[in-house]
């Protein structure tokens, strides 16, 4: 933090001298971005150091072969993650679309800088190390994720084909993004609303550990509010919750309610939307409702796992499905509370370890 505003300081009094255009260039774009990036950090840190180092442009290109598709790892909404490789390191790098950015949008982009700083040491979040803003947007420079990004099925993608991931795998990826939400919830003074809880979010390092990434959607309560009306719907189709999209209230149930159908997709290993038997789409919501009121349990179980399955996985998956479903309850009454969704999934993984 402390290299960043001397570095900023440093960039201001050598403004004055003469520069060739392209250098001028990017001293005005680490200018305006570290301006705008300091002002939303001291806001948020309360006066507490969050180390953060400073990246050069050429570090960046050289890292990302100059944002080769070599170097590609996934693309969501107006943003791009590299894998690039600075002094012997390897790194997540995290580059927004001047693009695809806009006006009105500008201000997600220093949320996630700002609010993944705050979360960096928190276990079940992407650690942020760095960033460059030497770049129309600021380039995040984020710790090393070895396994990749969930895709929309809850599995990874490995040297271009999918892989599925263990049941016990599977449990322990959604209890761990269960505490990172929880944490967003019950940490903070104000509640943070994630908004936006889905596989393609969720990033896994060595040891497979789950780590929630990109914080740009997410929204504060104010102090003793349980809600807050949103500008705009923020999120993803199928991901959100019914009452948000309708009345652009964001509560604590936004996202239980995101979380719950995340949930149905990692365990059953389904879109959230994917076509049907009679050759229409599906919503995963309707599906697993449908199958568990008519006693049809074992039709949500991929195909693939039926030969393997002992009874135990069986009772867990079970307990996941009903638990994802009490998480989509229509009513807000009728959910329950993230720390609670926490502690049961917990309670599941325990049980068959006992069980085993």
């Amino acid at each position: 933090m402390e290299s960043m505003v001397k570095k900023l300081k440093q960039n201001l009094r050598s403004l004055s001298g003469k520069k060739k255009e392209k250098s001028m260039k990017k001293e005005r774009r680490f200018l305006e971005n570290g301006s705008i990036f300091l002002k939303e950090l001291i806001a948020d840190c309360n006066g507490k150091s969050i180390p953060i180092r400073s990246f050069t442009s050429s570090q960046i290109l050289k890292a990302t072969k100059n944002f080769d598709s070599s170097c590609f790892v996934t693309e969501e909404g107006f943003y791009i993650w590299y894998r690039g490789v600075i002094e012997d390191r390897s790194y997540m790098i995290k580059r927004f679309s001047e693009y695809k950015v806009t006006d009105h949008r500008v201000g997600e982009v220093y949320k996630d800088i700002v609010l993944s700083a705050r979360m960096s040491n928190h276990t079940n979040f992407l650690k942020l190390l760095g960033c460059c803003l030497e770049f129309p947007f600021p380039v995040l420079v984020f710790e090393y994720a070895e396994h990749g990004v969930l895709n929309h099925r809850g599995g990874v993608t490995v040297n271009g084909e999918e892989s599925l991931l263990p049941l016990s795998l599977r449990l322990k990826i959604v209890k761990e993004i269960a505490n990172a939400v929880t944490y967003l919830h019950m940490a903070f003074p104000k509640i943070i609303i994630y908004r936006d809880v889905k596989p393609m979010h969720v990033f896994l390092d060595k040891n497979w550990t789950a780590k929630l990434s990109d914080l740009s959607f997410c929204i504060s309560l104010e102090e003793g509010k349980s809600q807050i009306e949103a500008e705009d719907v923020l999120g993803t189709y199928g991901y959100l919750d019914p009452l948000y999209f309708a009345t652009r209230l964001v509560t604590e149930y936004t996202d239980v309610y995101s979380f719950g159908v995340f949930l149905m997709v990692v365990m059953t290993c389904r879109s959230v939307y994917f076509t049907g038997s009679d050759g229409y789409p599906v919503g995963i919501l309707s599906y697993v409702r449908a199958l568990c009121e008519n006693g049809k349990f074992d039709e949500l179980i991929y195909p693939v796992m039926v030969k393997d399955i002992t009874s135990g996985q069986r009772l867990q998956m079970e307990a996941c499905v009903l638990l994802a479903l009490s998480c989509c309850e229509e009513r807000v009454e009728d959910r329950l509370k993230m720390i609670q969704v926490a502690k049961e999934l917990k309670r599941i993984e325990a049980s068959l370890k006992n069980s085993s």
